[in-house]
């Protein structure tokens, strides 16, 4: 059989499908039998979270000044007592666990949303099912039963995959540290919670009560509480209620929670369809042994063995 050129692309194409419907016969086929991406983290029914009520918050930045004290972080080159640092969005770093944004009521359609600007602390959200953990191929980062998502220096390689799996952006690289650089992020205090009984820092320090910590269960409780007594006050949400999956930092707004920096996302956690692609494709290494038979028949078929072939046009 001659071989041209648009033969080899109609067969390339064939062997494409084959392979195709080979890897999802396959998924199909082991992973109902022994899919290990398929749950999550088990959470303890005591563990705890955070919840922020931003109608109380004033931009202080109290809980920044409170969290690079007892990380022993560098100092900003801005005093903490300096609000216009307020005035221009920012995002958690290598050298501020948590930080505090300030945003402006939205015009929306002839109406003003709100009066007064409304002040977001944000760190890591510390998620149920995270997926920086997930993406984490050497165990550097963990999920522990009580909550917090905990980081281990001594096992990371410095892939940071970690980086682009979270969906809120939060671990952060220290590309400034030539010699041992990590992968730097909110640690929920997990240390003074777990060892000492105590607080995170910023939820001890904030002098307007705006984070509430304790269990997570109790938590949504207070908020679904404040929500049904004052419906008014605060839009019908509970962001990290269910967005990907749950997360330990629960949030209440008088906004939309789009704007006020909050990314739109779904309740599926991204582990469990990452996960769940990955073991059905490759569990018994199921698709590399179809790749290879599809190939193999192919080249049976169309007599390609110990013939001399032609790819002229």
């Amino acid at each position: 059989m001659k071989l041209n050129r648009r033969s080899f692309f109609k067969v390339m194409g064939a062997t494409g499908a084959a392979v195709a419907g080979t890897a999802a016969g396959t998924a199909l086929t082991v992973q109902p039998k022994e899919a290990h991406g398929s749950t999550g983290p088990s959470i303890s029914p005591d563990a705890v979270g955070c919840l922020i009520d931003t109608t109380l918050c004033v931009g202080c930045r109290k809980c920044e000044q409170a969290c690079n004290k007892r990380h022993h972080l560098a100092k900003p080159e801005e005093s903490f007592n300096e609000m216009a640092v307020l005035e221009k969005e920012r995002r958690p770093d290598e050298t501020s666990y948590t930080i505090v944004n300030k945003y402006y009521p939205k015009n929306i359609g002839s109406l003003t949303w709100r009066r007064r600007p409304t002040f977001v602390k944000f760190q890591c959200m510390h998620c149920n099912d995270p997926s920086c953990a997930s993406a984490c191929i050497v165990g550097a980062l963990t999920k522990e039963p009580n909550g917090p998502v905990i980081y281990d220096a001594a096992k990371c390689i410095g892939c940071r995959y970690c980086m682009i799996a979270c969906p809120f952006q939060i671990p952060a690289y220290e590309y400034f540290n030539a010699l041992d650089p990590e992968v730097r992020k909110c640690t929920f205090c997990f240390e003074y919670i777990k060892k000492e009984g105590g607080l995170p820092a910023c939820a001890q320090v904030c002098p307007r009560e705006v984070i509430t910590f304790g269990k997570r269960s109790d938590l949504l409780e207070l908020a679904h509480w404040k929500m049904k007594n004052d419906p008014g006050k605060y839009v019908d949400h509970i962001y990290g209620e269910h967005e990907v999956g749950g997360t330990s930092w629960l949030y209440l707004a008088s906004e939309p929670f789009e704007t006020i920096g909050f990314p739109e996302l779904g309740t599926k956690a991204p582990p469990r369809l990452t996960e769940a692609i990955q073991h059905g494709l490759f569990q018994y290494f199921a698709a590399p042994i179809g790749l290879y038979a599809v190939l193999g028949g192919i080249m049976w078929a169309t007599g390609f063995y110990g013939k001399k072939h032609s790819f002229k046009e």
